[in-house]
């Protein structure tokens, strides 16, 4: 009868809704293990996964190591939800000739895809040790891939990672650019001190509404750098070291207009770290970047402390003084303590010319320095706040 009929399709019609499609990347040919390439096998099972409508997941099953060169996940895709299960481990070429297509001098490029989530404890391998000997950040080897990025995604709203543990990249880690709604938590991040330029998460190029949190990294370069275009930034409970610490910038280079305003860095710890929190900018550079806190950070042996350095030009001597520089402002500094092996625990270097610092605010700073009866010093340049509650005495502010 029409009742009847009319239960079965209303049953069906609910177990088909509540059943995620899996698909697993062995049942397209991935083989996981470490020598076969399965970047066709990947690339196959993410044609069905975006082409699914019902939240699939793409699966890479544990005790296999995947062998993936450059890959493209190309969006958009029909739903909404995009799940990538990362139990397996995957690895990089480890020969540098293998290095060929890569999209956007990336390894594993993510572009186009709302509502992409990648989680699991799988080791994604990005084999940078080959490359780290080559010079210039992103030198090209006959006709291969420049130094590639990890994992990059570009125009991916709704990301969620989570659970991931990314080693050695040739270059950063991860990088977000052109995406709103990202979430990023539980992830660990590894490689060598002296390992050149290996960022572990680098925000730019209208990045917002991100948090960032619970996480370890321990890379040669930034833990985390905030570029140009991004806003709304919350990150919290990182531990960070070793390392070039927590980064606004680098700013302005090549005489570009920025912006970078609502970052908030809380709950951090550092640990011998060549920086602390800091912030870059380049001479001749335009913008602004304000409304920025740190607060409650633990410091321990990190090198430069609290900086900000209107005269950067990476590693470069004698810049010079431009007649702009990016504008920096409401920058504030709270419950920031720890240890340094430097004398100068907060070095304050503001542009000369009419963009100085200003409203900067530090409140309860408390940072010795591990060097025998020694105390540490503030230093400033063209730097206009207000201290309060400072070891060292901060008394080198203007008003």
């Amino acid at each position: 009868d029409r009742v009847s009929i009319f239960l079965v399709f209303a049953t069906s019609f609910i177990l088909h809704q509540g059943l995620a499609a899996i698909f697993d990347v062995t049942d397209y040919g991935a083989i996981g293990d470490g020598v076969t390439d399965d970047s066709q096998a990947f690339q196959q099972a993410w044609l069905d996964v975006c082409y699914d409508c019902e939240n699939p997941t793409m699966n890479l099953p544990s005790e296999k190591l995947f062998l993936l060169s450059p890959i493209l996940f190309q969006g958009p895709c029909n739903s909404t939800t995009i799940n990538i299960q990362v139990l397996g481990n995957i690895t990089a070429p480890q020969n540098i000739t293998e290095w060929v297509g890569c999209e956007n001098d990336s390894w594993l490029y993510f572009t186009g895809i709302s509502g992409l989530i990648i989680n699991g404890t799988g080791q994604i391998n990005g084999q940078g040790a080959t490359w780290w000997n080559i010079s210039g950040r992103a030198h090209k080897v006959n006709g291969t891939c420049h130094k590639p990025t990890a994992m990059h995604f570009n125009f991916c709203n709704d990301l969620q990672l989570s659970g991931l543990n990314l080693v050695n990249s040739s270059r950063n880690h991860i990088s977000i650019n052109f995406s709103t709604g990202v979430n990023i938590s539980n992830i660990t991040i590894t490689a060598p001190e002296d390992s050149p330029n290996t960022d572990g998460i680098d925000l730019s190029m209208s990045t917002t509404q991100v948090q960032i949190m619970n996480s370890t990294i321990q890379t040669g370069d930034d833990c985390i750098s905030i570029n140009t275009g991004c806003s709304d930034i919350n990150i919290t409970g990182i531990s960070c070291g070793p390392g070039h610490g927590i980064s606004v910038g680098s700013l302005g280079v090549n005489e570009t207009f920025v912006t970078v305003e609502n970052i908030n860095v809380t709950n951090c710890t550092l640990q011998g770290t060549q920086n602390g929190v800091r912030i870059k900018t380049w001479q001749d550079g335009m913008g602004y970047a304000r409304f920025i806190n740190f607060e409650n950070i633990n410091l321990t042996n990190v090198r430069h402390p609290i900086i900000i350095d209107q005269f950067y030009c990476n590693g470069a001597h004698n810049c010079g003084v431009e007649p702009n520089a990016v504008q920096v402002s409401n920058v504030t500094y709270k419950d920031i303590f720890g240890t340094t092996p430097s004398k100068i625990a907060i070095n304050m270097n503001c542009s000369d010319n009419c963009t100085a610092c200003t409203s900067l605010v530090f409140e309860q700073i408390n940072i010795t320095t591990v060097l025998p009866e020694k105390q540490t010093l503030a230093a400033c340049n063209n730097a206009h706040g207000q201290a309060n509650s400072t070891l060292p005495p901060i008394t080198c502010l203007l008003t």
